[in-house]
Formats: C-alpha cells, sequence, structure tokens
C-alpha cells in the first residue's frame, strides 16, 4: 500500500516536473520571439521582410544590412561602451563600501538609510530629467562623458548598494574579526577577506549597471543637445526617424545593439544566479 502511494506520488511530481517545464518554455519562446524576428529581419532584405507570405526563416542570408550600418554606428556603439564601463566604475566604487558599512555595521539611520535608497528605485527618471539638465548646464557637464557617466550612475549606486549589501550580510562576519586578530585593519579585512568573498555580487551588481547605462535613453535625450556624443539607445531612434523605410537596416542596427548585453549575460550567467541568490538564503 505505501509503495502505490509512493509511486502514485512520484506519478505526480513527475506530471507536474513536465508541466511546468512545458510552460515555461512556452513562455521562453513568447518573450523570445521578438529578439529571434529582429534577427531574422536583419539578415532579408527589405522586400522579403514584406513579402506574403511570411516566412518566419530568412529565404536569402545577406548581410547588406550590417555592412550598410555598421561603419555609421560604431561610433555610437563606443559612445555607449565607454559612459557604460564608466558607469559600472562609479557605481562600484561607492557601492561596495557602502553595502559593507551597511551589512556590517550598525548605525542608528540604517533603516532610514535603506527605506531611502528604495525609494530612489522607485521614482521615475523622467522625473528627474529636467532638475538633472538645470544641475549638469550650471556644471558644465552637457554634451560630454562625464555627464552621461554621473547621469547613469543615479540609478545605478542606489540598487548596487541594495544588492550588495543583501549579498554582504549572507557572508559571515567571523571571517572579519579573523582577519583583526591577525592584525589587519578594517580596511585591510575589507580588501584580503570581504572583497574576494563578494566577487560573485560585485559581478552581478556591475553587470546591472552596465545594462543600465547601455540601454537608458532618457538621460541620452535630455542631456546631449549635440550629436557630437550620442548613444546606440539614441542613434537607434534617430534611426528609426531618419531611414524608417529601410526596415532591414534599422533591425541590424538594433541587433548590434543588443549583441553586448547579450554576449555578458551568458558569460558571466553563473556569477548573476550567485549573486541574486546568496542574499535570500540568509537565515
Amino acid at each position: 500500500m505505501q509503495a502505490r502511494i509512493h509511486t502514485e506520488q512520484k506519478s505526480t511530481i513527475s506530471l507536474r516536473t513536465i508541466l511546468t517545464v512545458i510552460a515555461g518554455i512556452i513562455i521562453t519562446v513568447i518573450l523570445l520571439f521578438p529578439v529571434y524576428w529582429m534577427i531574422v529581419n536583419s539578415l532579408e532584405t527589405n522586400q522579403e521582410i514584406f513579402s506574403i507570405p511570411v516566412s518566419l526563416l530568412p529565404t536569402h542570408f545577406t548581410f547588406e544590412a550590417y555592412t550598410a550600418t555598421f561603419a555609421d554606428q560604431f561610433p555610437h556603439l563606443l559612445t555607449s561602451l565607454i559612459v557604460s564601463l564608466g558607469t559600472v566604475a562609479i557605481s562600484l566604487l561607492i557601492a561596495t563600501p557602502a553595502a559593507y558599512a551597511l551589512a556590517h555595521f550598525h548605525f542608528h539611520f540604517s533603516r532610514v538609510l535603506m527605506f531611502c535608497l528604495l525609494l530612489a528605485q522607485m521614482i521615475p527618471a523622467v522625473t528627474l530629467a529636467t532638475p538633472m539638465f538645470l544641475i549638469f548646464t550650471k556644471l558644465n557637464l552637457l554634451n560630454s562623458y562625464p555627464g552621461l557617466i554621473l547621469a547613469d550612475s543615479t540609478y545605478a549606486v542606489p540598487f548596487n548598494v541594495l544588492i550588495l549589501t543583501a549579498f554582504m550580510q549572507s557572508l559571515p562576519y567571523e571571517l572579519v574579526e579573523a582577519a583583526f586578530v591577525d592584525g589587519a585593519g578594517e580596511w585591510g579585512a575589507f580588501f584580503r577577506i570581504m572583497l574576494p568573498l563578494t566577487v560573485p555580487g560585485i559581478v552581478t551588481a556591475g553587470l546591472f549597471a552596465f545594462l543600465f547605462a547601455w540601454g537608458d535613453f532618457l538621460y541620452g535625450l535630455t542631456l546631449m543637445t549635440v550629436n557630437t556624443i550620442q548613444p546606440i539607445s539614441l542613434s537607434i531612434y534617430s534611426y528609426l526617424g531618419q531611414f524608417n523605410s529601410q526596415w532591414n537596416n534599422l533591425m541590424a542596427v538594433a541587433t548590434l545593439g543588443a549583441i553586448p548585453a547579450a554576449i555578458l549575460l551568458v558569460t558571466f550567467q553563473r556569477y548573476i544566479t550567485s549573486g541574486l541568490t546568496s542574499g535570500a538564503l540568509k537565515g
């Protein structure tokens, strides 16, 4: 009797697992289909895109759209790369020691500060665009790389502090205390003990900062009044208005803009999973 019940439970669990996997595959296909369609259209001619019946696979692969747009879009890709890497550097330099302090030092205003960081995540960026424009105008930071980097860091820093604080709270502080016994100071323990253990969280926070800056459109539109410095997100918008009849070229530009983020997500997937779950496993 017990064997029969165990078999029925195992069958129910197996069926539930299969249904979960099928549902996950269906949802993944639905979410990724626009990306697939973008790539397919970038490999077709403009006539093939609007041909009837619609083909889910390109009948003739061609890289004409990429060769026609890469030279023109490369400066914008380089601009986004510089801004994104600068945002990663600034946000991690601020967020890492701040998270260490919030995780292991007990301040009277720690809860208030954490609430303010959460509140900063809920404020729409569009409400900050005009004040940011006025401030940066007085500081002569419009149409400059430092201006874009600082603007993108304003929403990367609070997010990174929250992620790294949760990650560092999951690490035993006894390791730092052991470093104190060995004669290390607070900064020595931070650099020699805590930083190496926090690498998955730092990689995760840095990746999110990179994605925030890479996909930023609002600050690129607000703080750039001329086209000398233009990130790829803003370039795609301008390309849409200028060459809206050449959809294969537009899809090629969008694909080029998505490639760096996709490479980073695939490369650092292991660190992302570890960085996001470690804080949740704290007992």
